[in-house]
């Protein structure tokens, strides 16, 4: 048994989200009826078609099939080129099958996607975030990333400032937010400020926007309270000094009178202190009256 094959073009290049055929030509050489099974083998039989998928011939016709290829818009077809086969199977002799090669060329195309978490820092010395980057293009991505404010109030730190992502991932990176002037009371002000992912040999950038909104190291919570503490202050200093007893003129004449009456056992004490002692019993000695 005996056929022959041939693919035309043998090497083709499409677009993702587009479309691309070949044409595979069957003829058989052989002297009876035949029927030729055909299938896409590789990486790119997710996204190929063959139609019709069965061919069946008489001896010395031709049939021809069309192979179209269409790339999803995504990471999954990759960028570059890459073999196929086309596999021709006879139904009455399948030892004889065979495969009929090709080349398909995925074009490359970026696409990235970033977002910043939170969009609005709050802060009042400094605010921290995070940047997602997802690579959604069929090639690797080799970006800066990189943070500016209009107004230049802030500082900003990006770690790591260059990134490299594969098709189909994603990574993250830091970023600190700093005001360059302390803010002490009042209300709190919004910082509008930009952050770029520059692709590596692009001019165009992928730009977030963002906020820092500083808040006040002195809320207005802790002001209000201190004001009610300094008037309760004052007020109790005010009462205090207002409602203190005071002693009149006729007052202290009743104390000063009173004083010598609090303590007139002490002075009796001293006056009997003072008094001579009583006088000793005599010895009276008779001068001779018994003997008169």
């Amino acid at each position: 048994m005996t056929w022959w094959n041939s693919l035309d073009p043998a090497a083709v290049t499409v677009d993702p989200g587009g479309r691309a055929t070949v044409r595979l030509r069957v003829r058989n050489t052989g002297d009876t009826v035949e029927e030729y099974r055909l299938g896409v083998v590789g990486t790119p039989a997710g996204w190929a078609r063959v139609e019709p998928d069965v061919l069946r011939l008489y001896p010395g016709s031709e049939g021809t099939a069309e192979i179209s290829f269409a790339p999803p818009r995504s990471p999954d077809a990759t960028a570059g080129p890459t073999p196929f086969g086309i596999r021709v199977e006879p139904r009455e002799h399948p030892e004889s099958r065979d495969v009929v090669e090709g080349q398909v060329t995925v074009a490359p195309f970026t696409e990235i996607r970033a977002e910043l978490l939170p969009p609005t820092v709050v802060g009042r010395f400094r605010g921290r975030a995070s940047l997602a980057v997802d690579n959604l293009g069929n090639t690797p991505l080799t970006a800066s990333l990189i943070a500016r404010d209009d107004a230049d109030r802030l500082t900003f730190d990006v770690l790591p400032t260059s990134i490299q992502v594969a098709p189909g991932r994603a990574v993250f990176a830091k970023m600190t937010v700093r005001p360059q002037q302390v803010q002490w009371t009042g209300p709190a002000q919004p910082h509008p400020f930009t952050v770029s992912v520059r692709r590596s040999g692009d001019d165009t950038a992928y730009e977030l926007p963002g906020s820092f909104d500083q808040r006040p190291v002195l809320p207005r919570l802790l002001l209000a309270l201190g004001g009610i503490l300094a008037a309760l202050a004052i007020a109790f200093v005010v009462f205090w000094f207002s409602f203190a007893p005071k002693l009149t003129g006729s007052a202290r004449e009743n104390q000063a009178a009173a004083a010598p009456d609090t303590a007139p056992q002490g002075g009796e004490k001293d006056k009997l202190g003072d008094a001579p002692p009583p006088p000793k019993d005599k010895k009276v000695v008779d001068s001779g009256g018994d003997g008169g």
